[in-house]
């Protein structure tokens, strides 16, 4: 199962499609869309030792717990949601969102606007469970990235990351439906991160 994947399925896609006003098929391929970015976001970020700094601090705050038993959108605070985001693509957030829509076979950018303060949170805590061996919620959720039981997030976070993305990318490219992971990542976040770095 891809990371992707891996995430969609602990989220319930009617709650989700309540929270942004649209319908569920219509949100899911948004989300196909947001998370491969996020994702993206993240690892773009962390070949800078700032970025990476920053990711681990995050993380620390971010326990896989949201994710137990499966998320409760309503629970998801859109607040921290927005600084996460606006941490992972700067002062590019509207580019990346207008570029997503344009690679997302004509998703609605103001949904995907929606969408990615709600994603973020999921995608840290999902990765924290990754990194963390399964804080929070011992046992459940981990291996797609390989992640060892107990490991702290340190010195190996961008193997993982790199990791996750694969299989993220991986999954989009042979799932057929949905948008193609590898675009987004390449075309979306490789020319507005400047290949990787955001400053």
């Amino acid at each position: 199962m891809s990371a992707v994947d891996e995430i969609l399925s602990s989220v319930d896609m009617g709650q989700l499609a309540q929270q942004v006003g649209a319908e569920p098929g219509e949100v899911e391929q948004a989300a196909r869309t947001a998370l491969p970015a996020l994702l993206g976001g993240l690892q773009a970020n962390n070949t800078d030792p700032a970025g990476s700094a920053s990711i681990k601090e995050a993380l620390s705050q971010h326990d896989g717990s949201l994710l137990d038993g499966g998320v409760d959108v309503s629970q998801v605070d859109r607040a921290d949601g927005a600084q996460i985001a606006h941490h992972i693509f700067g002062d590019n957030q509207e580019q990346v969102v207008n570029q997503l829509g344009a690679v997302g076979g004509g998703t609605s950018k103001a949904l995907l606007s929606k969408l990615i303060p709600i994603l973020a949170p999921i995608v840290l805590s999902w990765l924290a469970k990754q990194v963390m061996g399964g804080k929070g919620g011992a046992g459940t959720g981990g291996g797609a990235a390989g992640s060892t039981p107990g490991q702290a997030p340190g010195g190996g976070l961008g193997d993982i990351l790199g990791q996750v993305l694969g299989g993220a990318t991986q999954g989009a490219q042979s799932g057929g439906a949905g948008p193609n992971t590898g675009s987004i990542i390449s075309d979306v976040l490789g020319g507005l991160l400047g290949g990787g770095r955001r400053r």
